[in-house]
């Protein structure tokens, strides 16, 4: 029996990637920026995408794609910006953006779903419904989920290094089941070993940057995890096997900024170069705009090409840089952190790809 599913807040396609390698079939998604709709059609065809801020998703947009007795799994991947505590202030706003997980209990009643399952940022345990309150959001979600009739579930944090994805990534998992005599349980471990940021682009040759010479031949080097990148099979994918690479296309970067990178060692960002470089010698390079006048804690990190990489988001085109080259990552470097298949196509633009 294939297990069927709709994909709330669906990014460009992540989960429903996940989802279909694990042979459960994606029926509806619901996404509102525009560029992540078309990137998550060009590579989900099969998937009817409602292009829509989900507070305005009727059940008549829904109900002509799903069985009549409803779907087995409603999946919430809600924006956590409010949630995350990753060196900015967006953790101090209290907005409506806190309670979107409403709306997936909303659209697991419409589709008569067997079960939800919510992902978020750890920092969603310790959020509060608001400022000097002492309820919090995680609190309101649970007892939610038990009044629309959701009351067996388990919640878990995990770690996506150690379950094959180059990356140290946790987020936070709840798994609600209608089901009472359903049990639940969180994945066990796949991998002892993380897959290191060397592994994971492996394959990949080198581009310099400005040049506008974009690296579309693999070397003759391979892993493990870059095979398992390229195997279609593995993913389901019905797609051939892709002989030229797409998105390993170099960036621009001013003559500064690349004199900038060759001062950063493997596990350094801005952070330990302003921690290196100070008095007259620190002004020195900000007057050659080699080092900026204000320091960025989350900027010009150089990966360590022996460990996973840290957490990728949506700013890990200016966050991270080659641990080997001068240069930050290409697109298809990030998306092999994210473990998405080479076959993938951004096509709604390569910079929203990690939504």
């Amino acid at each position: 029996m294939t297990l069927t599913h709709i994909d709330c807040f669906s990014g460009p396609g992540g989960i429903c990637t996940g989802f279909h390698a694990a042979g459960i079939k994606t029926l509806v998604a619901i996404e509102y920026i525009k560029s992540c709709v078309v990137t998550y059609s060009a590579n989900h065809p099969e998937v009817h995408v409602i292009h829509s801020d989900i507070r305005e998703v009727t059940a008549e947009q829904i109900l002509p794609y799903i069985p009549d007795d409803g779907v087995d799994i409603v999946s919430s991947d809600m924006p956590c910006e409010t949630f995350s505590t990753a060196g900015n202030t967006s953790r101090s706003f209290y907005d409506d953006r806190q309670f979107l997980f409403r709306e997936a209990i909303r659209i697991a009643q419409i589709a008569n779903a067997k079960m939800i399952l919510f992902e978020n940022v750890p920092g969603f345990t310790t959020k509060t419904v608001q400022k000097g309150a002492n309820e919090l959001i995680v609190d309101v979600l649970k007892h939610e989920l038990v009044a629309a009739g959701y009351y067996n579930y388990i919640e878990v944090v995990l770690n996506a290094a150690n379950y094959g994805v180059p990356q140290r990534r946790n987020r936070f998992f709840i798994l609600a089941t209608r089901l009472k005599k359903l049990k639940l349980a969180p994945p066990l471990p796949t991998h002892e070993k993380e897959i290191t940021v060397s592994e994971a682009f492996v394959g990949l040759p080198n581009v310099q940057p400005n040049t506008n010479i974009e690296g579309k031949f693999y070397t003759n080097d391979s892993s493990a995890f870059s095979q398992l990148i390229r195997n279609n099979k593995f993913r389901k994918l019905e797609r051939a096997v892709n002989d030229e690479i797409t998105y390993q296309t170099p960036m621009k970067h001013r003559i500064c900024t690349l004199e900038r990178f060759a001062l950063l060692r493997q596990g350094e960002s801005l952070k330990d170069l302003f921690e290196r470089y100070v008095g007259e010698e620190r002004e020195a390079l900000q007057s050659k705009r080699i080092l900026p006048k204000k320091m960025f804690i989350k900027r010009n990190y150089r990966l360590n090409p022996n460990e996973a990489s840290p957490t990728v988001t949506s700013h890990c085109l200016d966050e991270f840089v080659h641990p080997i080259y001068d240069k930050a990552l290409t697109v298809r470097e990030c998306a092999r952190l994210q473990s998405f298949p080479d076959c993938y196509d951004f096509a709604g633009g390569p910079l929203l790809f990690l939504t």
